[in-house]
């Protein structure tokens, strides 16, 4: 089957299309036949050499829509099954930028059934970031929220999620985005600095670090979704990097909220499989507002 993978690290053109072993499931596993693949810049960032394996083969690709393909018993998944799954790794031999993926039974979901397998494979791992962000920080309805990077990915659905929650929410993002960032469910806006101490709490996707952290009222919460980005603590704010891991029943949630109108998934463009140097390069020029998908 193909595959996109990483040899040697460097820019988009080190990603290659090759030619590797179908996998098999193992004991409560299932194997997916991938209709679509969001890229992302995780994925940049395993190419880069950002988490290491150099003299190894690294597998691209953390988001999966498809349909079960086989099953390592027991399993609860039936060949045919449209899915959706996180196929988390960053140095692992294959993800899932190829044709088939193995992943563990519990982290799959039913697959969205509002929705294209293109759209499905924008949710899985970005969803699941903002969900178990919002969890962190562990906000009761009428708190106060700012979300940096709010016209994003990850951002994009923590300002649903917490508004479907209750959560008074003020998306951060570029100026021409508020009308985005709004109709996503943001009570408020701003394109630059907010109010020192003015919020009970931040989700930073936009790894601002230290400004955004002085925007949390003392005793206030921040998370963080990238590791390394925790600033100095200060006034008694708990700080938190989000970890994000596959969990099919979370994963089903974000589901049921896409399939009610509550999460809008935004595809930006379509690539085939083959043109995957092109989408990561497309990927590097930045300002992309929704994913890039991988069509095998």
């Amino acid at each position: 089957m193909r595959a996109a993978v990483v040899r040697a690290f460097g820019g988009p053109e080190s990603v290659e299309i090759a030619d590797v072993a179908v996998p098999e499931p193992g004991a409560r596993q299932v194997r997916i036949k991938v209709a679509a693949s969001a890229l992302n810049p995780v994925d940049a960032a395993v190419r880069a050499g950002v988490f290491g394996g150099a003299g190894k083969t690294l597998g691209l690709g953390w988001d999966v829509a498809g349909t079960v393909d086989a099953v390592g018993g027991p399993a609860s998944w039936e060949a045919g099954d449209p899915v959706v799954a996180l196929v988390p790794g960053v140095t692992d031999p294959l993800g899932a930028h190829a044709e088939y993926v193995v992943v563990d039974a519990g982290a799959v979901a039913v697959a969205p059934a509002s929705v294209d397998a293109a759209h499905a494979g924008t949710l899985p791992l970005n969803g699941l970031t903002a969900l178990q962000a919002l969890d962190l920080l562990d906000l009761a309805p009428g708190d106060r929220l700012l979300v940096t990077g709010a016209a994003g990915a990850v951002g994009g659905f923590a300002v649903q999620l917490a508004a479907h929650r209750g959560i008074e929410v003020t998306g951060r993002a570029r100026a021409e985005d508020e009308e985005l960032v709004r109709s996503l469910g943001a009570a408020r806006f701003t394109a630059g600095e907010a109010e020192a101490g003015s919020v009970d709490a931040v989700l930073d996707a936009a790894v601002l670090g230290a400004p955004a952290l002085a925007w949390v009222r003392d005793g206030g919460a921040f998370v963080a979704v990238r590791d390394g980005a925790l600033p100095e603590a200060e006034r008694g704010v708990r700080r938190e990097n989000v970890w994000v891991r596959a969990d099919g029943a979370q994963l089903g949630e974000l589901v049921r909220l896409v399939d009610e109108g509550v999460l809008t998934l935004r595809v930006a463009r379509t690539y085939a499989l083959e043109e995957a140097a092109k989408a990561h390069a497309r990927l590097a020029e930045g300002g992309v507002r929704g994913r890039l998908v991988l069509v095998p």
